[in-house]
């Protein structure tokens, strides 16, 4: 382990840390910033993940304005809020419109303006802001990114805006009129400047010392290279060193850790590394995250003593209760880096070792049932939604729908049109909708991206509900049945909240509860998965680790709408078939009958 953490030696003005879901991006972001501080440097720490849990680890709460961190001088944040970034924007876009534009003109802006690409460009609207003149009042900006996926969304926008504007005088139809666009052209320009100078931009690739996420940031580096990112850094975080090689549990857990980086992925090999311990206690307030980045020894609490329940059902149980029906929705959703792919996997594997047919598919990009799987299954289905195979699907059927008796002038306005970024909102959309709808025959267990990206999902299929609601308005309305419907209909849609037993992801996994519940969705249970306590460790690190995971799955106990379901940790790699039928096989805790 080094004796320094070696990015704080040389730090650039902007340093954005991305990566897989749950690999302690908000965690290593933080301290960074929080270490510059204290080194007596002016540092703004921006967040632009929808799901982020800023507020909780620093006790403050987020603002769209920076707000400075009580305890650490010269640290200030600022949460990139999509709802209020979109506000803005539209704002702007409706006002460049004039006075002479008339009230069906402004309507009709507005309406277009009401999609989550809107959103998405606002959110990048703002970020862009910070990278060109917005950051001048601080040394350094830090941005805590939302997971991989995403994050190279974000990236990328610079590029395919700026390509999408150039020559193009209409703008998007989702964006509403040219203006609104083109007077952000020249910040989207200096943003992609700003990106692409390594005297001013650090990309970290945070990952864990697991094979899933350090190949993810292997992939990332490869993609930010092609986007011209080529200043990057990665950090290991949470490397377990066993204290005791005869604990079977911590022996195990260091052998996989030191597995994955020997076998660490050769663009990432040529990176200068970090590597950051594994620490007893939560990175949760300011005396936890100055020695996440510490090589100081952490004092190690003394084992608590468990008054562990003996009912937790396992993913077993969370099976019989499903197959109790003929058909419907399995939405396995959550934080990134919690095990939803591997959750989804087993959850269909097991309905269809109790006679169902089923079809698993996933909404996240960086996701690999297949690989996950490593085998057929008779009666089971694997799919996909990949955002650039849907988009061209879309692309070629309007072509096809809209083309013929086109002018070839008219054939190529429509054709700039669809080379929107926006296309791929929609087309997901319409990929997400026809999944949703092959659960009145069989049982869908579709694995979602990360929540932010997910919400994001959710918002445009609250966006179609009301466009049709609004179309069908007299005209017998009672016929339409929407997506939005379909998931607010516990008899055909059942949301299983994925978690792992610490307390950031309990807590955004509670706060994705929270925004379901106010789309009138209502979860059916939660699995908290990689329990330690289901284990026989003595290790006193991991000892340590297990008083906060109790605690953790008695506060889910008070807020989810059952008994949640306890998935045990285990050492072997979970991917192929037998792997997944030892999850639907093992007690979840000790002391329960199976």
């Amino acid at each position: 382990m080094p004796s320094h953490f070696s990015l704080l030696d040389a730090p650039t003005k902007y340093l954005f840390f991305t990566g897989k879901g749950g690999v302690g991006k908000t965690s290593v972001s933080t301290a960074v910033s929080i270490a510059l501080a204290d080194s007596g440097k002016k540092v703004l720490l921006v967040s632009t993940d929808a799901a982020s849990n800023l507020d909780e680890m620093l006790g403050i709460e987020l603002r769209n304005q920076p707000v400075a961190v009580p305890g650490v001088p010269g640290l200030s944040v600022l949460n990139i809020d999509p709802e209020t970034a979109a506000q803005d924007y539209r704002a702007r876009v409706v006002g460049q419109m004039g006075a002479q534009a008339n009230p069906e003109e402004v309507s009709t802006v507005r309406e277009q303006l009401s999609g989550a690409c809107t959103t998405e460009i606002a959110t990048f609207d703002e970020f862009a802001s910070l990278l060109s003149h917005g950051g001048d009042a601080f040394e350094h900006v830090v941005f805590d990114t939302a997971p991989t996926g995403h994050t190279l969304r974000l990236l990328s926008l610079p590029k395919a805006w700026s390509g999408f504007l150039s020559g193009n005088d209409r703008g998007a139809s989702c964006l509403g009129p040219h203006s609104g666009l083109k007077m952000q052209e020249q910040l989207f320009n200096q943003a992609l400047k700003s990106l692409n100078d390594p005297a001013l931009t650090s990309l970290v690739l945070v990952a864990r010392p697991e094979a899933g996420a350090l190949n993810e940031a292997a992939r990332s580096s490869v993609e930010l290279l092609e986007l011209g990112l080529r200043q990057q850094r990665l950090v290991v975080n949470a490397v377990f060193k066993a204290s005791d090689r005869r604990d079977g549990i911590a022996a195990a857990l260091e052998d996989l850790g030191q597995q994955a980086i020997s076998a660490m992925p050769e663009p990432l090999r040529a990176l200068p590394c970090d590597m950051i311990a594994l620490r007893p206690v939560d990175s949760v307030g300011l005396e936890a995250l100055r020695a996440l980045l510490s090589a100081k020894p952490v004092d190690t609490p003394k084992r608590p003593a468990l008054d562990v329940a003996r009912d937790h059902p396992g993913l077993a149980d969370l099976v019989a209760e499903i197959a109790k029906g003929e058909h419907g929705l399995i939405m396995v959703m959550g934080k990134g880096g919690v095990g939803k792919t591997t959750v989804a996997a087993a959850l269909a594997l097991g309905l269809v070792q109790r006679g169902k047919s089923v079809h698993l598919s996933t909404t996240d990009p960086a996701a690999h049932l297949a690989a996950t799987l490593d085998g057929e299954v008779p009666g089971l289905s694997v799919g996909r939604i990949d955002p650039k195979t849907e988009t061209q699907k879309y692309v070629d059927k309007i072509l096809a729908a809209r083309s013929p008796g086109m002018t070839a002038a008219e054939k190529d306005l429509l054709i700039e049109d669809l080379r929107s970024p926006c296309t791929e909102e929609v087309a997901v959309f319409h990929a997400f909708s026809h999944v949703v709808s092959q659960a009145r025959s069989a049982f869908v267990v579709l694995d979602t991206a990360p929540t932010g990206h997910s919400l994001l999902l959710m918002d445009a299929t609250g966006a179609y509900h009301r466009q049709m609601v609004r179309e069908f308005e007299g005209k017998g309305a009672g016929r339409i049945v929407t997506p939005l419907m379909r998931l607010q209909d516990a008899n055909y849609t059942k949301i299983i909240l994925v978690t792992l037993p610490e307390a950031t992801p309990v807590s955004q996994a509670a706060a994705l509860q929270d925004d379901l519940r106010r789309a009138q969705i209502e979860p059916f249970a939660w699995v908290i998965n990689k329990s330690l306590l289901a284990t026989a460790t003595r290790d006193p690190l991991l000892e340590a680790r297990l008083s906060n995971e109790h605690k953790q799955i008695q506060r889910v106990r008070t807020f989810a709408p059952r008994a949640p379901y306890v998935v045990p940790w285990k050492a072997e790699p979970l991917v192929g078939l037998l792997a997944l039928e030892g999850l639907l096989l093992q007690p979840a805790l000790p002391g329960r009958e199976s």
